[in-house]
């Protein structure tokens, strides 16, 4: 029946729906464009389904650089009292915590935060607008962006799809099974690596006085 439904979108759907929701996400607005990033990736797994994995992550990193400008063009416009206002409305998505971890990142890495942030949840929500609160200077944003949507966009494109037509390999007999696999299996990794990155902006620099 799931097959059977699937098979139902067109694959121009599923590629509007990529940029679409991974384009809100950078702006600013929480969606779970790495849940459909990767959803539309393990469509591309299945032949009947139509679905360009190429075409996925090329939708995916036009929401992102055009999500992260508009968000870096907002935050440039009306400033970290933005991000206090929507942290009063949406405590979970925009606290102070939230912010302050973004904030952090830029202290640390700078316009690398525009990079390793795609990888992160928070940071994909907060980096675009933080940075043009931040006044950092759009000729080195851009390019960051470009690279750190590419590398997010392609990269983890390129991984679920290898880890879905492996599953599919080897759960032949399951091969649904094999697609829940590849998706439990990439969200471990990104809970991993994000859970890593917030250690590290939520501890003491080295040498630091502790509060």
């Amino acid at each position: 029946m799931i097959a059977e439904w699937l098979q139902t979108i067109p694959p121009l759907a599923v590629y509007l729906t990529v940029l679409g929701v991974v384009g809100i996400e950078s702006f600013g607005i929480p969606l779970p464009g790495e849940i459909v990033l990767v959803s539309a990736t393990l469509m591309a797994t299945r032949p009947e389904l139509a679905v360009s994995a190429i075409w996925v992550a090329t939708a995916a990193l036009v929401g992102a650089v055009v999500g992260d400008s508009i968000g870096f063009a907002v935050g440039r416009r009306y400033g970290i009292g933005l991000l206090e206002a929507a942290g009063r409305r949406f405590p979970k998505h925009f606290g102070p915590g939230h912010v302050a971890i973004a904030e952090r990142a830029f202290e640390r890495w700078g316009v690398l935060t525009v990079i390793i942030g795609r990888f992160i949840a928070i940071l994909r929500i907060l980096a675009g607008p933080l940075a043009g609160a931040l006044r950092m200077p759009y000729r080195k944003f851009m390019p960051a962006n470009l690279v750190g949507g590419f590398l997010w966009t392609f990269g983890t494109t390129a991984a679920v799809y290898a880890l879905g037509i492996a599953a599919e390999t080897w759960l032949k007999r399951f091969s649904w099974a094999g697609l829940i696999v590849a998706v439990i299996a990439a969200l471990v990794v990104g809970f991993l690596v994000k859970r890593r990155v917030i250690g590290l902006l939520t501890r003491p620099e080295e040498g630091a006085p502790a509060s």
